[in-house]
Protein backbone atom coordinates (compact mmCIF):
# COMPACT_ATOMS: atom_id res chain seq x y z
CA UNK A 1 0.00 0.00 0.00
CA UNK A 2 1.29 3.44 -0.94
CA UNK A 3 1.82 6.16 1.66
CA UNK A 4 -0.72 8.32 -0.19
CA UNK A 5 -3.37 5.61 0.19
CA UNK A 6 -2.60 5.17 3.87
CA UNK A 7 -2.86 8.92 4.60
CA UNK A 8 -6.10 9.23 2.63
CA UNK A 9 -7.56 6.16 4.32
CA UNK A 10 -6.75 7.50 7.79
CA UNK A 11 -8.18 10.91 6.82
CA UNK A 12 -11.41 9.27 5.70
CA UNK A 13 -11.64 7.23 8.90
CA UNK A 14 -10.95 10.28 11.04
CA UNK A 15 -13.65 12.29 9.26
CA UNK A 16 -16.12 9.46 9.83
CA UNK A 17 -15.25 9.26 13.54
CA UNK A 18 -15.72 13.04 13.90
CA UNK A 19 -19.20 12.70 12.40
CA UNK A 20 -20.02 9.83 14.76
CA UNK A 21 -18.79 11.79 17.79
CA UNK A 22 -20.90 14.78 16.71
CA UNK A 23 -24.03 12.66 16.38
CA UNK A 24 -23.40 11.01 19.76
CA UNK A 25 -22.88 14.42 21.41
CA UNK A 26 -26.16 15.72 19.98
CA UNK A 27 -28.04 12.73 21.35
CA UNK A 28 -26.31 12.49 24.74
CA UNK A 29 -28.08 13.61 27.90
CA UNK A 30 -25.35 12.55 30.38
CA UNK A 31 -23.14 15.63 30.84
CA UNK A 32 -20.03 13.67 31.84
CA UNK A 33 -20.29 11.39 28.80
CA UNK A 34 -21.08 14.39 26.59
CA UNK A 35 -17.94 16.16 27.82
CA UNK A 36 -15.82 13.06 27.18
CA UNK A 37 -17.21 12.73 23.66
CA UNK A 38 -16.51 16.42 23.00
CA UNK A 39 -12.90 15.94 24.11
CA UNK A 40 -12.52 12.91 21.85
CA UNK A 41 -14.07 14.80 18.93
CA UNK A 42 -11.73 17.76 19.49
CA UNK A 43 -8.71 15.44 19.53
CA UNK A 44 -9.91 13.74 16.35
CA UNK A 45 -10.34 17.15 14.69
CA UNK A 46 -6.78 18.12 15.65
CA UNK A 47 -5.46 14.84 14.24
CA UNK A 48 -7.51 15.28 11.06
CA UNK A 49 -6.04 18.75 10.54
CA UNK A 50 -2.48 17.52 11.08
CA UNK A 51 -3.06 14.72 8.57
CA UNK A 52 -4.60 17.18 6.14
CA UNK A 53 -1.48 19.37 6.40
CA UNK A 54 0.76 16.36 5.71
CA UNK A 55 -1.39 15.32 2.75
CA UNK A 56 -1.37 18.83 1.32
CA UNK A 57 2.42 19.24 1.75
CA UNK A 58 3.08 15.95 -0.01
CA UNK A 59 0.66 16.74 -2.82
CA UNK A 60 -1.79 13.99 -1.83
CA UNK A 61 -4.62 16.48 -1.39
CA UNK A 62 -5.47 19.65 -3.25
CA UNK A 63 -7.94 21.90 -1.48
CA UNK A 64 -10.76 23.58 -3.36
CA UNK A 65 -9.97 27.06 -4.61
CA UNK A 66 -10.94 29.96 -2.37
CA UNK A 67 -14.46 31.20 -3.04
CA UNK A 68 -14.86 34.69 -4.46
CA UNK A 69 -16.58 37.32 -2.30
CA UNK A 70 -19.33 37.75 -4.88
CA UNK A 71 -20.09 34.01 -4.84
CA UNK A 72 -20.17 33.97 -1.03
CA UNK A 73 -22.53 36.96 -0.90
CA UNK A 74 -24.81 35.43 -3.52
CA UNK A 75 -25.00 32.17 -1.55
CA UNK A 76 -25.71 34.09 1.68
CA UNK A 77 -28.54 35.95 -0.02
CA UNK A 78 -30.02 32.75 -1.42
CA UNK A 79 -29.83 30.92 1.92
CA UNK A 80 -31.21 33.89 3.85
CA UNK A 81 -34.15 34.10 1.44
CA UNK A 82 -34.78 30.37 1.80
CA UNK A 83 -34.68 30.57 5.61
CA UNK A 84 -36.95 33.61 5.64
CA UNK A 85 -39.48 32.01 3.30
CA UNK A 86 -39.45 28.84 5.43
CA UNK A 87 -39.97 30.90 8.59
CA UNK A 88 -42.84 32.78 7.00
CA UNK A 89 -44.46 29.53 5.91
CA UNK A 90 -44.20 28.09 9.42
CA UNK A 91 -45.86 31.17 10.96
CA UNK A 92 -48.88 30.76 8.71
CA UNK A 93 -49.61 27.23 9.93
Amino acid sequence: MQERDIVNDILGGTKASINCYTTAIQECSNQQLRSTLQTLRNEAEQMQYQLYQIAEQKGYYTPAPTAKSNDINQLKTTLTSAVNSTSSGNQMQ
